[in-house]
């Protein structure tokens, strides 16, 4: 209870030094509110790393099939073809200039 007094107290002070004095019932009541809101506990972030659910991915032949088209197509017509990702990205060298060809599948258009 004595803390309590003192908040009210130190709630009444502030006030009339902002000019705007209050009555001991205002201030017991500011006084409770401050000591129920330090008791609600602050939930933060935990400091351990949230492992990240792995997701399995299922190959795309379709993708893969169009990768090595191109990848025959291109050797007679290149110097350097890299299949850098056999599902999305083939990269060559053609007149000392260096491309690559990304294959990006997009998704059905929904009606």
């Amino acid at each position: 209870m004595k803390d309590k007094e003192k908040l009210i107290a130190r709630i009444m002070k502030e006030c009339e030094k902002e000019g705007e004095p209050v009555t001991r019932e205002e201030a017991t009541e500011m006084a409770e509110m401050e000591i129920k809101a330090s008791e609600i506990k602050n939930y933060t972030q935990s400091d351990k790393p949230r492992k990240a659910a792995k997701k399995e991915r299922k190959p795309d032949d379709d993708k893969r099939e169009i990768i090595q088209t191109l990848d025959k197509a291109l050797i007679d017509l290149v110097d350097d073809v890299t299949v850098t990702n056999p599902e999305k990205e083939i990269t060559f060298v053609y007149n000392n200039n260096e491309y690559s060809v990304m294959l990006v599948k997009h998704r059905p258009k929904k009606e």
